[in-house]
């Protein structure tokens, strides 16, 4: 599957520890860039995927097995947004160079949404480590922990800023 050589190739580049020096080149003019998805890793990747499909309308797209019942790795998406789970034992086999590090999180996400009303109707029972407020900058924003304990901000930009 792609995505197993992809998970170590990503955290290779992140933490620096790929074995090629990156060589100065010119800024390519027309270099585009389709996106970027944050791999979050976890103990349990089941009740993460819960979390976002049956709170926030995510699909599961890609699920590889692990250990016995176990997921090692799950990627979710909804409107071109796109998030990924990888447990700490796939990454012990995975990116064993990488494994202590990947344990260090947690994770802080910020996600832009639509309409916060509706992200506030589907957490509603999470606890909410960060209460709605509208910053200076004009976004309105709440601040929970996914199961696994990373946090995630949801806000709705172009709101009046606070005052």
């Amino acid at each position: 599957m792609r995505f197993a050589a992809f998970v170590p190739a990503a955290v290779a580049l992140f933490f620096g520890l790929s074995s090629a020096p990156i060589q100065e080149k010119e800024k390519p003019a027309a270099m585009k860039m389709k996106k970027i998805t944050a791999v979050l890793f976890v103990n349990e990747i089941e009740p993460c995927v819960k979390f976002w499909v049956e709170r926030l309308g995510f699909k599961k797209i890609i699920e590889v097995p692990g250990d016995g019942n176990k997921l090692a790795f799950a990627a979710l998406e909804k409107d071109g947004v796109e998030l990924m789970y990888q447990s700490y034992a796939s990454a012990e086999k995975d990116v064993s160079f990488a494994a202590q590090a990947v344990k260090k999180g947690p994770t802080f996400l910020y996600v832009e949404v639509a309409n916060l009303d509706e992200i506030i109707a589907a957490i509603k029972g999470i606890d909410i480590v960060m209460p709605v407020r509208t910053t200076f900058y004009g976004a309105r924003e709440v601040g929970i922990k996914d199961p696994a304990g990373h946090f995630i901000t949801f806000a709705q930009l172009g709101v009046a800023p606070a005052h």
